[in-house]
């Protein structure tokens, strides 16, 4: 309950500072940052859609490792995609790590109905927030974009939702 209780204060201050932001007339974070089985990632907010806690998942048979399922958020199915195993991460997660994921539905405007889990929810970012950044490598895939690091050398991978779910990974679920 306590975890839901403070998804939703996260949730209510996330809009406040964007709300804030746009009538103050000053720039808007650019991104979500999250984390996922220990890596770092920045999701653009124009396609990120709405937050939910971790709920229960109807698995699917004969699919990817990384295709934990469907879920039902608010009324509609929703395939649920583990950011992480996507990305090629082995991780796996206990129930206790699962109960304080969250599920981060895509933007209705990608016109994909699926929802990354996300191990947590580190706030919003702006290019303000980091020292330096560099260029995708030769090898990235092409849904990654520019790695930022913050004064801490934590480096933070920008992701471009879009082109991530209409890549072949992304739309091959099926094992």
């Amino acid at each position: 309950m306590a975890n839901r209780e403070a998804l939703r204060e996260l949730q209510t201050r996330l809009a406040s500072r964007l709300q804030a932001a746009r009538t103050e007339g000053t720039s808007v974070s650019s991104w979500l940052a999250v984390e996922s089985a220990g890596s770092f990632y920045l999701l653009p907010l124009g396609q990120s859609g709405e937050i939910f806690p971790w709920i229960s998942i109807q698995p699917v048979p004969y699919t990817q490792r990384w295709f934990l399922g469907v879920a039902n958020l608010r009324g509609a199915l929703v395939g649920v995609v583990d950011l992480a195993g996507l990305l090629g991460s082995d991780s796996v997660r206990t129930e206790q790590a699962l109960s304080e994921a969250s599920l981060l539905a895509l933007n209705t405007a990608l016109d994909v109905n699926a929802a990354l889990l996300v191990d947590r929810l580190a706030g919003l970012r702006g290019t303000d927030a980091f020292v330096s950044s560099e260029p995708p490598g030769p090898d990235a895939p092409s849904f990654f974009g520019t790695t930022y690091i913050d004064s801490s050398g934590t480096r933070w991978q920008e992701l471009n939702l879009q082109i991530l779910s209409q890549h072949p990974a992304f739309l091959s679920i099926s094992a």
